[in-house]
C-alpha cells in the first residue's frame, strides 16, 4: 500500500509562552480538519477544557487563543513523516523530518518546560531534537504525559486528567 507524507501544522504559541506541549504528528481527522487533536475521541481538548477553559464547547480558534493566554504552546515533533492511518506506531521513522526547534526556542525564550503527549512524541524529541539543540535549551526539563489518544486506553479519562494537571503546577511555579 502506497503511503503519502503527512505534514504537520504551525505551532500555536504566543511569544511569551512558558510551556510547550508536543505531539508526534497530526492524525488523519486532524489533517482533514486542519486542527490539532480533531479526532473526537482524543481527550486532549477535554483535558485542556478542564485546565484552561479550552474545551470542545469553545470554537477551535478561541481554544488556541486560550492556550496562548495561559502560556501554553502546542506543536508536533514531526514536520512531516509517512504514516498510513493515524496510529503513532505506524509512523515510518526513516521518513521523519523534525520541526525547526532551534528557531522555535529562539522565538520563544520564555519556555522552561517541554511536555510530551505520549511516548512517541517523547522518544522522537529525545532522539531527534534534544541532541541537536544548543545549551541551555537542550537541558529544558522534558515531562512525559500519558497520551490523550483513544488508542491509549490503559488509563481512564480521570487518570489522564490527574497526570495532566502537572501543567498547572509547572505554570504556577
Amino acid at each position: 500500500m502506497a503511503s503519502t507524507t503527512s505534514r504537520g501544522f504551525p505551532p500555536i504559541a504566543a511569544p511569551d509562552a512558558r510551556l510547550l506541549i508536543l505531539g508526534s504528528l497530526p492524525g488523519q481527522v486532524s489533517l482533514a480538519q486542519r486542527q490539532y487533536y480533531a479526532q473526537p475521541h482524543n481527550a486532549f481538548w477535554r483535558i485542556m477544557g478542564e485546565l484552561f477553559g479550552a474545551g470542545l464547547d469553545v470554537p477551535y480558534d478561541e481554544r488556541a487563543e486560550r492556550l496562548r493566554l495561559s502560556g501554553v504552546a502546542l506543536w508536533d515533533v514531526c514536520k512531516a513523516a509517512v504514516r498510513p492511518g493515524s496510529l503513532d506506531a505506524s509512523i515510518d521513522l526513516n521518513s521523519v523530518i523534525t520541526n525547526d526547534f532551534k528557531r522555535f526556542f529562539r522565538a520563544h525564550p520564555g519556555i522552561v518546560h517541554v511536555c510530551a503527549n505520549g511516548g512517541t512524541a517523547h522518544r522522537l524529541y529525545l532522539r531527534r531534537v534534544q541532541p541537536v539543540l544548543p545549551e541551555p535549551t537542550s537541558s529544558l526539563p522534558l515531562h512525559l504525559l500519558p497520551s490523550t489518544s483513544p488508542a491509549h486506553a490503559s488509563l481512564r479519562f480521570a487518570q489522564k486528567l490527574q497526570r495532566w494537571r502537572l501543567l498547572e503546577e509547572l505554570l504556577a511555579a
